[in-house]
Order: C-alpha cells, then structure tokens, then sequence
C-alpha cells in the first residue's frame, strides 16, 4: 500500500485496471453470495431431512415450496447491503444475516397460513430450515471471508484522505483488518481526491477528521462531489462505535451512542442467557472436568480445584473456581525463575504471562490452559450471578493493579465474563494495551449480537489453541 500518491501516478494507469479498480465491489461480494446460496441451500435440504425423521413419508415434494425463500432471502441480503459488506462489522453482519433470514422466512410461514397453500408438515420444514440457516450462513459467510481476506484479489479499493498522521493511522488498522473488505490504496490530501476519483476508478473514500480541523465541513464537501461513498472517521476517542447512529438537530450533526448496557431489559436477557446456556453447557462440562480433576490428582498431589478472590461487577470481591493448572508452591516458583531471569522478567512485565511458565503442570496443565477448559467450573460463577459468559476478564489483584483508576471503574460497570474478546482474540500474544483496548470496546459496545458472535468465535479460539499459554 502506498502511503502517499503524486498527482501524476495515476496518468499511468490503463483503461483496463480502471475497469478492474470498478469492478473490485462485485467480486468481493461474489463469494459471500455463493456462500450464502450454499449455506442456505445446506439448511434447506437439511430442513426436510429432519422434518422427514418427524414425520416419516413426506419425501421431497415440499422442496420446490423452498425455492423461492431461498431466493427472497439472497434478495433481501443485498437489500440490507450484505454484498459487498465492505467495512461493515462482524457484529453488525451476523445481526443482519440472521434479522433477514427470520424476516423471509416469517412472511413465508406467513403466507402459508393464510393461503392455506400447504399442508401443515411444510410448516415445520421451513421452521427446522430457517433455524438451520442462522447458523450455517454466519459460519459460511465468516469462513468465506476468512478465506478471501487472504487473498489480494479480495476487497473494495479505498482513498484515505485527510492530514498525514490521521490518514496514516487509518490505513495502517484498514490494512491489519483485510476481513473488512476494504483495501487502502493510497493516502492523498482532499486537494487532489476529485483528479483520484476519476483516474483511478475507485469510488469509495475513507475521510480521517482530526479534532482539530478548521471547516471540515468544506473538505467533507469537496470529498463528497468526488467519491459515491464517503466514510469520515472523526478523532473522538473513547465513545461506542457499534450502535452509534446520526440525528439532525436543527442543521447540527449529533451523534447518538446509545448505553446498552444501562438499559434494564437488556441486563435481563442477557442474564436470561447466560442462565440457560450455563445450565447446558455444565451438563456437558460435568465429565470433562471430572476426567480433568483426575488427572490433576494423578500428576501433583493436593486439591484438583483452585479458588481465588476476583474483582465484580461494581467492586465486589468474588470468589472464581479453576482447574489447578499448577503447582502447589508456584508463587515461589515464579519468584526463583524472574530474579534468575532477565528475558522473563521484561516477558512479565509486558504481558503479566510467561510463555515458558515454571508454574504449570507439565501435559496436563498446559492442555488444560492452552485449551481454556481449566475455565469450566466458573460456569457454577455464572449460575450464582457472580459472572456472566461474556464479559472483561476477572483479573486477579497484581494484574489489575496495572491499570489505572478510570479504567478499573469502567470495567466495574459490568459482570466479568468466562469468555470475552480478549479470549477469542490474541489471548496472551496480547499485552497490556490490548487488554484494555478490548475491554473497553466491550463495554462501550455492549449487545445481544456481540455476545452472540463472541460465544461462536469461543469454539473456534477453544479449538485452534492459538495464542494461549
């Protein structure tokens, strides 16, 4: 990527990567369609597999009822801007997948039961076939994305422009996150955006707004004449970024963030999930952890569970259950190994972790850590309201104390959590900068949809292993 573009760059451009530059938008969409008209399809078909094991002998004869739900589905994605979704959020794209998917399905059960069109077992084909959906096209779409982001053919091309630092720091995150679909070509200054835009083909633009502009509305303006999209990324450090919506106050731009995790109705259903997922997944916890404490005993004497004081939800100690992963004696271990350690002892003060931990039990210990299910037991946290499955980490003291007093009491606002962005995310290849990075963007942008993408990425964090020790 360049960082910077001459005005006469792009006069060397051919008519042929013009046209490539304008059509980067459609094959960038192209693989989330085909993995959404498969993922349908799969959920369809299977669909009428299980509604057959229900009622045995209905055959094959209500899929062509599918075909056009099937169809209006695909529609209504691209009506909901799911092709190419470029710049559109993780989040925000499993709420707009499984939003459309339950809306045609719905007017089409619907419309079933007022034309009385069908018999009643085709109603229970769409109803199996529509919850197959919302889960095969997140997991489609997500590895479909997954897959092209590698590849350099992938992604809508986009101008950063405004000042140098800005621009900079804008392209380089746009860069580092190829899975949002949009690729930085150059960073240029609004003076030269109009020649770029038509040179080059390339009709989508990210405007960085530093605080400090003078009339930056006339640089929207120019900005606005040259490029069909325009994105402006105003510096406004510290606010939500997910459910932040625009409102025209008499001519005045607002920006309306809304404090979802203040709202009553949400804490309940977020407790109401937490309490029924809790309850299943320690039914299917219970022999993994009883095979685990096991083999703790086996390897090093003493207890197989380990309790420790935490920080809650509004200061509160709590008290969390582990899987003892290590010794009996480990604080002494710790201490002998950084005062002998130069390299770990500069390792722990960034990261509060040791790659090569002196502490942990060998096989069992680190299985157990590098597959996070030393965890399980805070899932009785969670039933006693203590934690919730999502939320911050629920940091021990010496960790907490690294962080300073804002910081502390924001994460005080909300439940720690079994899970969280932290653990589906770098986990401990992330220091103590990216800790409260996630945390706070958690917080700030609480929602059913996050803790629901958050809870799926889980499994695959749990089962790639990556970046735990």
């Amino acid at each position: 990527m360049a960082t910077a573009v001459k005005s006469a760059a792009p006069r060397q451009l051919t008519v042929a990567s013009r046209r490539v530059a304008a059509l980067r938008p459609f094959f960038t969409g192209l693989p989330l369609f085909v993995s959404d008209a498969v993922a349908l399809g799969v959920a369809a078909g299977l669909g009428i597999l299980v509604w057959n094991w229900v009622k045995p002998g209905i055959g094959l004869e209500p899929a062509p009822s599918l075909m056009p739900v099937w169809v209006a589905a695909l529609l209504v994605y691209s009506w909901l801007g799911l092709y190419p979704a470029a710049g559109l959020s993780p989040v925000e794209e499993l709420r707009r997948t499984v939003l459309g998917a339950s809306l045609v399905y719905l007017l089409a059960s619907a419309l079933l039961f007022l034309t009385k069109g069908a018999a009643s077992t085709s109603r229970g084909i769409f109803l199996t076939s529509w919850a197959f959906s919302l889960f095969f096209v997140p997991c489609a779409r997500a590895v479909a994305r997954d897959w092209c982001s590698r590849r350099r053919w992938w992604g809508v091309p986009v101008f950063v422009l405004g000042s140098e630092p800005a621009a900079r720091r804008i392209a380089r995150e746009l860069t580092n996150r190829p899975e949002l679909g949009l690729r930085p070509v150059a960073c240029v200054d609004g003076d030269a955006a109009t020649a770029l835009a038509s040179q080059c083909g390339i009709r989508h633009a990210v405007l960085a707004v530093p605080a400090t502009t003078a009339r930056w509305d006339q640089v929207v303006e120019r900005a606005a004449h040259a490029f069909r999209r325009l994105t402006i990324v105003p510096e406004l450090d510290g606010l939500g970024t997910l459910w932040v919506s625009a409102s025209d106050l008499g001519g005045m731009l607002g920006l309306e963030v809304r404090q979802n995790l203040l709202v009553p109705a949400n804490r309940v259903v977020k407790r109401l999930l937490d309490v029924s997922l809790a309850v299943a997944a320690g039914l299917l916890a219970a022999p993994v952890i009883a095979v685990a404490a096991l083999w703790i005993k086996r390897v090093s004497p003493g207890r197989a569970f380990y309790w420790q004081e935490r920080e809650g939800e509004g200061g509160r100690p709590i008290r969390i259950c582990k899987l003892r992963t290590m010794y009996p004696d480990a604080d002494e271990r710790l201490r002998g190994y950084l005062a002998s350690n130069e390299a770990a002892r500069a390792e722990w003060e960034r990261y509060v972790k040791l790659r090569r931990d002196p502490r942990v039990l060998p096989r069992v210990g680190f299985f157990l850590r590098r597959t996070s299910l030393d965890e399980l037991p805070q899932l009785w946290n969670v039933l006693k309201g203590e934690m919730s499955l999502v939320g911050p980490r629920p940091l021990p003291s010496y960790h907490l104390e690294r962080f300073d007093g804002a910081f502390r009491a924001l994460r005080r606002r909300v439940r720690p959590g079994l899970t969280g962005l932290w653990q589906v995310g770098p986990r401990s290849d992330g220091d103590l900068e990216v800790l409260r990075a996630l945390d706070a963007y958690y917080i700030r942008n609480w929602s059913l949809w996050l803790d629901l993408h958050i809870l799926a990425r889980t499994a695959r964090a749990v089962l790639t292993r990556s970046g735990a020790y």
